[in-house]
């Protein structure tokens, strides 16, 4: 997830590098941040989830929910197509496809998990190869934005002296140098990825263990928080980085039960299968912690990297499932994704 200005940069670079100006350089800066639109149709989705079934309540999820089907690969061809069907202008209905989607493939290869392949699979994925606040990708396609800005007051006579130069120099290189700050910027989003595969392959040499390579999420520009099943009771937690490769690692026990709580197996699994009949599926290394308080058990639902994250959003979720043990029925509260805790609807779970 790159910052809204650093996506329309990125839109701004393709239209230019393209040679487009006018309309059609404001439509494929446009389409740069199109995907986030889908908070629009979040947020009615939300006002209403509670009164759907379970069935619809999760289709929707998939077509309606931030980061999802406006972030895959068949919203970006149904995109370009309808580009195409209106235009038949070849270079523009490239430079829209490129701008959309350079939109998701950033999304992809810095946050949390999309569908990209809905509605072909529900399977949830990630690359997870570059830092969110990575200073390259978040400040290179600013640069576009600043050229336009300067180029715009000069042409308004609001700017003199100095300027000039500087005016005159991007006039003479403009195409050279979008076109170069494209192909930098190519580079690195193919580096980052390739970069992490050696290191993730590098640590599970070290380990003797399979490093999940979508489950290593980026916490700086050259450091990640990485995580896999030790044994049948613990979790490895590692930080690791490209210079000194596994830098801290803890240990996270698997189950943890508070008191003399014979059926703890069973709530353990209940709550598990429930959990895993809902979206999103953001918890890749479940930890339960399960308690008692008279005639109610509760089994708490957590990621074992939970402790070792601050400002994240990525898997940072925690679910209360109260089990009442007299007649069996069941009341679920969440901290979804860092957020403040809340009452989930019967609908969330099958």
């Amino acid at each position: 997830m790159v910052n809204s200005i650093s996506h329309l940069g990125v839109g701004i670079l393709i239209g230019l590098a393209l040679g487009l100006r006018g309309k059609k350089l404001k439509i494929v800066a446009f389409l740069s941040v199109l995907p986030d639109l889908d908070v629009i149709p979040y947020s009615v989705f939300i006002s209403v989830s509670n009164s759907l079934t379970h069935d619809i309540r999760t289709q929707f999820f998939y077509l309606f929910g931030h980061r999802e089907f406006m972030h895959s690969i068949l919203f970006i061809a149904l995109v370009t197509f309808l580009i195409w069907i209106k235009t038949r202008d070849p270079i523009f209905t490239f430079g829209g496809f490129q701008s959309i989607s350079s939109h998701v493939y950033l999304d992809y290869i810095t946050t949390w998990k999309m569908r990209p392949f809905y509605p072909f699979s529900t399977d949830a994925s990630i690359i997870g190869a570059v830092y969110f606040y990575d200073p390259f990708i978040n400040l290179l396609p600013v640069l576009p934005l600043l050229i336009m800005v300067v180029i715009g007051l000069k042409q308004r006579g609001m700017l003199n002296g100095r300027s000039n130069n500087f005016y005159n120099f991007i006039n003479k290189i403009d195409d050279k140098l979008y076109a170069s700050l494209i192909l930098v910027f190519l580079l690195w989003l193919v580096f980052m990825p390739v970069s992490k595969a050696f290191l993730i392959n590098h640590i599970s040499g070290t380990e003797e263990a399979q490093i999940s390579y979508q489950n290593t999420y980026p916490e700086s520009t050259n450091k990640f928080l990485t995580a896999y099943s030790y044994n049948s009771t613990h979790y490895k937690i590692m930080k690791i980085s490209y210079l000194s490769g596994i830098e801290k690692c803890e240990y996270i026990e698997k189950v943890s039960i508070n008191g003399n709580i014979p059926d703890a197996p069973t709530y353990i699994e209940r709550a598990s299968n429930l959990y895993s009949s809902a979206v999103p599926q953001e918890i890749d290394y479940p930890v339960y912690e399960v308690s008692k308080d008279g005639g109610f058990v509760t089994v708490t639902l957590s990621d074992a990297r939970n402790p070792y994250v601050e400002n994240w959003a990525y898997f940072k979720s925690v679910y209360r499932f109260i089990f009442n043990e007299e007649n069996g029925e069941y009341q679920v509260y969440a901290s979804v994704q860092g957020g403040s805790e809340e009452k989930l609807g019967e609908n969330w779970f099958r």
